[in-house]
């Protein structure tokens, strides 16, 4: 018998959600039929990433179709995220796959003094954590959220409890991508939007893994299986903006040696880099999984990949999640109307 899965890809038209999706499209049952939901702030954007998905897959046989549904969702704007939750509920009944891979850094730049140093003084951290790429700090989103913490964070967080439903009756795996630089040290637990921090994109990561830790097992008893993994190091479409030519090819060269001179978490392509993603969606016994640890991707120093599991520091857990439950209940009741 045919079955039909539904997997929501927020991010879709990022180089690693393109990489998630045809990584899923490999390994599920090419029987299946498949419909992909895929968003951006634009229709126009989201139908050029159902676009370069179909494209990337066309060379897959499989006997199962692959659909594709598009839909305009702003994660900074929580009436668009309402509306969205909306119409999902409305058009299906069950969702199996969800993966977050919202990912706004608001890079203001490089500095390229600094950047200058760190290669020449510690190579392999200026490809790892680099302290040189710039930040943009204070920004807030028209609903009086820390932008990036509302784009990255609290949008897919509500999103979610609005499709339990769905998700519950798709016993699905909901994926959210973090980060290797989620570290304590960029995330103020008196400053949890981030408004103050000059490192929002890895202080968002940081909350994302906290939440994890906090609620992974109340959606457990929904049937809703809940995973957070990181890519690694790869050339993303957001860093390489920042880039001419000679300094994309002076990165990608770095990347390299860094992989050569042992580090596992370069790995450098976006199709490697959506690994983990995958592969923690796609379980086959998610009861036996542990969902406390935080899935990397990771390759040896030839290029061959695999998954290394991380521990989560749970320092900050109960008070990120008080804040962001209270936030939630805030805007359901502010939302109930839409």
């Amino acid at each position: 018998m045919t079955s039909n899965k539904v997997a929501v890809i927020l991010g879709a038209n990022s180089n690693l959600g393109l990489n998630i999706a045809l990584r899923l499209v490999e390994l599920e049952d090419p029987k299946s039929n498949i419909t992909f939901i895929v968003t951006s702030r634009t229709q126009e954007r989201a139908e050029e990433a159902a676009k370069k998905i179909e494209g990337s897959i066309r060379t897959i046989e499989r006997p199962g179709k692959v659909k594709f549904d598009s839909f305009v969702v702003d994660l900074t704007s929580m009436k668009s995220v309402k509306t969205f939750a909306n119409e999902l509920n409305s058009k299906y009944k069950v969702i199996n796959y969800f993966f977050n891979n919202a990912a706004l850094g608001l890079c203001d730049g490089i500095n390229w003094l600094r950047a200058i140093l760190e290669v020449c003084t510690s190579p392999k951290k200026a490809v790892t954590d680099p302290g040189y790429r710039i930040q943009k700090k204070g920004v807030v989103s028209d609903d009086g959220m820390g932008y990036v913490f509302q784009a990255n964070v609290f949008g897919a967080y509500f999103l979610i409890h609005q499709l339990l439903d769905p998700l519950s009756k798709g016993k699905a795996s909901v994926v959210w991508i973090s980060s290797i630089c989620s570290t304590s040290k960029y995330l103020s637990l008196s400053d949890i939007e981030l408004i103050g921090s000059d490192r929002p994109y890895d202080g968002s990561k940081r909350i994302i893994d906290l939440l994890q830790l906090a609620t992974y097992k109340e959606l457990k008893s929904k049937g809703i299986y809940q995973y957070v993994v990181q890519p690694g190091i790869f050339i993303s479409q957001s860093f390489s903006q920042q880039l001419n030519i000679f300094t994309y090819w002076a990165m990608f060269l770095l990347f390299k040696l860094a992989r050569f001179w042992g580090s596992f978490w370069h790995t450098i392509d976006g199709y490697k880099a959506a690994n983990s993603a995958v592969y923690a969606a796609t379980f086959v016994d998610k009861d036996f999984e542990r969902q406390d640890l935080k899935y990397g991707s990771a390759t040896y120093n030839d290029g061959a990949e695999y998954i290394k599991p991380q521990e989560i520091e749970e320092e900050g857990k109960n008070l990120v999640y008080k804040y962001v439950e209270s936030k939630r209940l805030e805007w359901e009741d502010k939302l109930k109307d839409e």
